[in-house]
C-alpha cells in the first residue's frame, strides 16, 4: 500500500509542469468470462495520453497499478517497461513541449471494489463489471496522471463478451466491428471516469426542459441493475426523483446539466453509497429493495440520488485542486441533497432526518482525536481516503445550513451560480468560493471561514434561565462552551424555542432568533415570557452544536418527550439526549428508559430506527456490565410490546419486528422467532419476506439456537448474491471457537473473500453476546494490523482495522493494549495510526459511559 501513495507535494509539482489535452483508452474486457487463469485474471488496457510540459527536458511520472506492462512509448521512442515501471509508476524523462505517451498493460480485475470490480452472480453465473476510483484507483484500469487538477477529455472504447452492453461517461454504442465506442467527455478528473459492462437489465426514460430563451434541453435517462434484481427494480421511482432533482437544480443553479446523458447503475459489492461519475452515476445495489422496507429507506435512496446529482455541478463541473478541499464538493452535495429533497420531492421532512441522522455522524467524528477542520490538511492519498468522513460530509453540510441562515438563501444560491460560471470545467480552492459569497452577500466571509471551516470541534449551547416571583423569565442566556482540546467559541445564528403543555401536547409558544457570540449571550427578546416547560436552544436546527438542557427542561423530557408535536423539535431533543449519553452525562439506563417510554409514539420512521440503534448501543457499550442483561431484556420486552400494538402491515410494525429480532435474548424470544420463520407463529399484518427471514435467523444463529444446516437451508431458499452475504454473516455469527477461528483466518490470513463477503464475515464475527469467545483475538489483532495494512488494499485494510478492533473487550486491559501498540508503532502509517486512535477513543468513551451508568445503579 505505501508504494501506491501520492503526496500533495508531488501532485503540486506535477500540476505545475503538465497540462493534459486528452486520453484515448481502449479496454479489452472479453477476458472477464471463461475459465480462471493460473495467476490474476487480467484485461488489456491500451492508453494514449497527449500532454504538454512547461519545461521541455524535465522528468515526471505517470500512474499505473498493474501486474504487468507490455510496452511504453514516449514520443515515438520505446521505453523498457522493466526499467521505467515499478508496479505503481512509469518514469518519464526528457519530456518534449508536446508529448504522446502510449502504455499497453495487463490490468487486474478487482474483488475489493477498487478499480475494475468483477462480480459473478451466484444465482445465474453471469459476470458483471463496474469501475470505482475515488480517490485514486483509475490507475488500476488505465495509465494516467492520477490527481484531480489535471483535467482532460476522455475517449473510451471497449471490447466485451458477446451479449454484453458497455456504458461509459459519454454516449456511445457498439459499432460494426463489435467495439463499443463512446463520445469524448468534457474536461473532467480521472477519478470520475467510469466503465460499466455486463448483461445488466437496463431501463430508459428522458428528461426535457425548455428554458426562458426557448432553448430545449433533452437528457436521455437510463437505470440499470443485475438481471437477478430486475423483478425488484422500481425504476419509475428512481426516474421520478431524478427528474424532480433536475428540475430543482436547473431552477436554482442557472447552468444547464453539462454532461449529456444521465445513466444510473446499481451495482453489486459496492463499497460506497454511490459515486458521482458524470453521465454514469454508480450506486450500491442495496438501494434496490428485495422486500418490504419503510419510507425511510426510500427517503435515503432519494437523498443519495440527489446528493450525487448535486455533484454534477459541485465536484464534476467545478472540482477541488487537491483533496484538502474535498469539502467543496461533499459538504455541498450533502447539504443540497437534503435541501432539494425537502423542496422538490415527497420527502418534505428531510431536514428532520438530517438533524437526527447525518448530524449524529458529524458529532461523533468531531469529537474523535482525529477531528479536523472542514478544510483539512491532506498530505497524501491515504489521508484523503480517511477524510470521506462525518466532518467532510455532515458537519460541512451543517455549516452550510448555518451559512444559509447567515447570508440568506438568495445570496447563497446566487453565489453558487457565479461560482459555476466562473470556474466551469476548472479547479478551485476555498478562497474561490468565499470570494463569490462575499461578493454577493457583502458579509465578511474570511472571519466566518476561520471560525467554521478552519477550526475543529463542536460547541455546546446551554440555556440558563432566571424567573421572577410571577414565574416569568427575567433573563434567558445561552452559555457556549468548547472542549479544552479545541477551545474555539464560534458565532452561531440560533433560534430559541419556548414550549409548554397545551391539551396534552408540548407546543412552542415563543421563539426568538439571536446571534450567539462568545461564552454568554442574552436572548433579550424572550424576557417577560411565561415560564416554559421546555427551552430548546437551536430550535429549527439552524446551527451546528450540541444542545444542552436546563434541569427543568430535562425533567419535562423524561415524562413528556413524546408529547412534543413538532417532529423536528422532537428529533433535536432525541439527538441532544443521545449526545448526553455518549458524553457520560446521562446514564445509559436513563436513555434506555426514555426510549422505552416515548419511542412508541414516534411518528417519524427514520427517527424511530435511529432510536432503536442508539438504545441497543447504549446497552451494548455504555451500560455497566452488570446491567447489560437486564437492559437487553427490557429492550426485547419493549420491542415485542410495541410490535403487538403496531398497526398491522405498517412500517412501524416492520421496524419494531426488526428491533425485536436484534434484541431477542430469552428462550421465549427465540421460540417466537423460530415460529415466525416456520409459519407456526403469526403476527397480524407482518409479512415475513426473505429479507425479514434473514433478520430473524441471524440472532438464532448467534445464540446457537440453529445450526449450520438451518442456515444452509435458508440459502437454498435464497440462493442469490444478497442471500450469500446473509449466509456468510450468519455462519460467522455462530457461538463456536472453531467458527471464530475460521472467520478470522478467512479475513485476516487470506484475501480470497470479496470485499462484500469480508464485510459480512466481520459483521458476523462481532457479536455482543460472545465477548468471552472473541477475547483471544484481541492480542492477535494488534499483532496482525500492521502486516494487513501493508499487504491489503486501503479499502480492505480499513475494513479489517476498524471492523476487528476488540471494542467489545471493553476494559482497561484493552485500553492499555491499544496504548502500548500506539507507543510501539509511532512510525506506522499515519492513516493506520488514525484508525487505531479513533477506535481507542471510542473504547475510552465506552468506559466513561459505563462509569456514569454504574453511579446511577447506586441511586
Amino acid at each position: 500500500m505505501p508504494g501506491e501513495n501520492l503526496s500533495r507535494d508531488e501532485a503540486r509539482e506535477r500540476a505545475e509542469l503538465l497540462s493534459v489535452e486528452g486520453y484515448e483508452v481502449s479496454l479489452d474486457l472479453r477476458s472477464a468470462v471463461g475459465d480462471a487463469p493460473d495467476g490474476p485474471r487480467t484485461f488489456r488496457s491500451l492508453t494514449t495520453i497527449r500532454f504538454r510540459s512547461a519545461r521541455p527536458g524535465a522528468s515526471t511520472f505517470a500512474d499505473l497499478i498493474a501486474p504487468s506492462v507490455t510496452s511504453v512509448t514516449l514520443n515515438g521512442h520505446a521505453l523498457d517497461p522493466a526499467q521505467v515501471f515499478d508496479g505503481n509508476r512509469i518514469a518519464l524523462d526528457s519530456l518534449a513541449e508536446d508529448n504522446v505517451l502510449v502504455v499497453d498493460a495487463q490490468c487486474a480485475y478487482s474483488r475489493t471494489g477498487e478499480g475494475m470490480h468483477r462480480f459473478v452472480d451466484p444465482e445465474d453465473g453471469e459476470v458483471y463489471l463496474y469501475t470505482q476510483y475515488e480517490p485514486a484507483d483509475s490507475r488500476r484500469v488505465f495509465a494516467n496522471f492520477e490527481q484531480p487538477d489535471l483535467k482532460a477529455r476522455f475517449v473510451f472504447e471497449a471490447q466485451a463478451p458477446e451479449g454484453w452492453t458497455v456504458w461509459s461517461n459519454g454516449a456511445g454504442g457498439q459499432e460494426a466491428d463489435k467495439v463499443w465506442r463512446f463520445a469524448a467527455t468534457e474536461p473532467i478528473s480521472t477519478y470520475i471516469t467510469c466503465v460499466v459492462a455486463g448483461p445488466y437489465h437496463y431501463v430508459t426514460d428522458s428528461y426535457t426542459r425548455t428554458f426562458d430563451d426557448g432553448h430545449k434541453l433533452e437528457i436521455p435517462l437510463g437505470a440499470m441493475c443485475r438481471k437477478g434484481l430486475a423483478r425488484h427494480f422500481d425504476a419509475d421511482d428512481v426516474f421520478l426523483v431524478t427528474k424532480q432533482g433536475l428540475d430543482f437544480f436547473h431552477e436554482n443553479f442557472d447552468f444547464p446539466y453539462p454532461f449529456g446523458k444521465y445513466d444510473q447503475a446499481f451495482v453489486p459489492e459496492y463499497n460506497l453509497g454511490a459515486m458521482e461519475n458524470p453521465g454514469l452515476v454508480t450506486f450500491r445495489e442495496e438501494y434496490i429493495y428485495r422486500g418490504k422496507v419503510t419510507q425511510a429507506a426510500y427517503e435515503r435512496r432519494a437523498n443519495v440520488i440527489l446528493h450525487e446529482m448535486a455533484h454534477m455541478w459541485f465536484g464534476d463541473l467545478v472540482t477541488m485542486v487537491w483533496w484538502d478541499d474535498l469539502w467543496l464538493k461533499e459538504s455541498f452535495a450533502d447539504f443540497m441533497g437534503s435541501f432539494s429533497q425537502a423542496e422538490a420531492t415527497r420527502f418534505t421532512n428531510s431536514w428532520v432526518t438530517f438533524a437526527n441522522n447525518r448530524k449524529a455522524w458529524a458529532y461523533r467524528a468531531d469529537q474523535l482525536p482525529s477531528t479536523h477542520p472542514v478544510t483539512a490538511d491532506i498530505r497524501d492519498l491515504e489521508d484523503a481516503k480517511l477524510n470521506f468522513d462525518g466532518i467532510t460530509y455532515a458537519k460541512g453540510a451543517s455549516v452550510l445550513k448555518q451559512l444559509v441562515a447567515y447570508v440568506g438563501r438568495d445570496d447563497f444560491l446566487e453565489g453558487a451560480r457565479r461560482y459555476f460560471k466562473r470556474h466551469a470545467y476548472g479547479n478551485t480552492r476555498l478562497g474561490d468560493l468565499l470570494s463569490v459569497l462575499e461578493e454577493v452577500s457583502g458579509r465578511d466571509m474570511a472571519t466566518w471561514s476561520r471560525s467554521w471551516l478552519q477550526t475543529a470541534g463542536v460547541n455546546s449551547l446551554t440555556p440558563v434561565a432566571t424567573y421572577d416571583a410571577g414565574d416569568r423569565l427575567t433573563e434567558l442566556a445561552i452559555v457556549q462552551e468548547a472542549a479544552a482540546s479545541h477551545p474555539e467559541l464560534r458565532p452561531h445564528r440560533v433560534a430559541v424555542g419556548l414550549y409548554r403543555s397545551e391539551a396534552g401536547a408540548l407546543v412552542r409558544y415563543a421563539r426568538a432568533e439571536v446571534d450567539v457570540e462568545g461564552p454568554r449571550t442574552v436572548v433579550a427578546e424572550l424576557a417577560g415570557a411565561e415560564r416554559p416547560d421546555l427551552i430548546l436552544v437551536n430550535d429549527d436546527d439552524l446551527t451546528y452544536c450540541k444542545i444542552r438542557f436546563d434541569e427543568g427542561s430535562l425533567a419535562t423530557l423524561r415524562t413528556h418527550l413524546g408529547d412534543i408535536s413538532d417532529p423536528l423539535a422532537r428529533a433535536l431533543c432525541w439527538s441532544a439526549l443521545w449526545n448526553l449519553t455518549r458524553d457520560a452525562l446521562m446514564p445509559a439506563r436513563d436513555f434506555v428508559a426514555l426510549v422505552l417510554a416515548h419511542a412508541g409514539r414516534e411518528s417519524d420512521i427514520g427517527v424511530l430506527q435511529m432510536l432503536h440503534s442508539q438504545a441497543r448501543s447504549a446497552v451494548v457499550h455504555y451500560a455497566t456490565p452488570g446491567w447489560r442483561e437486564e437492559g437487553g431484556r427490557l429492550l426485547a420486552e419493549g420491542a415485542l410490546h410495541e410490535l403487538r400494538l403496531a398497526e398491522p402491515g405498517s412500517q412501524h410494525q416492520l421496524t419494531w419486528a426488526r428491533f425485536f429480532a436484534a434484541t431477542a435474548a430469552t428462550g421465549a424470544d427465540f421460540q417466537l422467532l423460530e415460529g415466525l420463520l416456520a409459519g407456526s407463529a403469526k403476527i397480524d399484518g407482518l409479512d415475513v419476506d426473505q429479507e425479514l427471514r434473514w433478520a430473524l435467523l441471524e440472532p438464532l444463529a448467534a445464540h446457537g439456537v440453529v445450526d449450520e444446516s438451518a442456515i444452509d437451508a435458508e440459502l437454498a431458499r435464497d440462493d442469490t448474491a444478497s442471500g450469500k452475504r446473509h449466509h456468510v454473516r450468519c455462519l460467522a455469527a455462530r457461538p463456536s471457537e472453531a467458527v471464530k477461528a475460521q472467520a478470522w483466518a478467512q479475513v485476516v490470513e487470506s484475501d480470497a473473500l470479496s470485499n462484500a463477503l469480508a464485510e459480512a464475515t466481520i459483521s458476523g464475527f462481532n457479536q455482543p453476546s460472545q465477548r468471552a469467545l472473541t477475547a483471544p483475538y484481541a492480542p492477535k489483532y494488534f499483532e496482525a494490523i500492521e502486516r494487513v495494512w501493508a499487504e491489503r488494499s486501503i479499502q480492505i485494510g480499513m475494513d479489517i482495522v476498524k471492523g476487528l478492533f476488540p471494542g467489545l473487550q471493553d476494559d482497561e486491559a484493552t485500553l492499555s493494549a491499544t496504548d502500548e501498540w500506539l507507543t510501539a508503532h509511532e512510525d506506522a502509517a499515519p492513516a493506520l495510526r488514525r484508525l487505531v486512535l479513533e477506535a481507542r477513543d471510542d473504547l475510552a468513551r465506552t468506559l466513561r459511559g459505563q462509569t456514569c451508568d454504574a453511579a446511577a445503579s447506586a441511586r
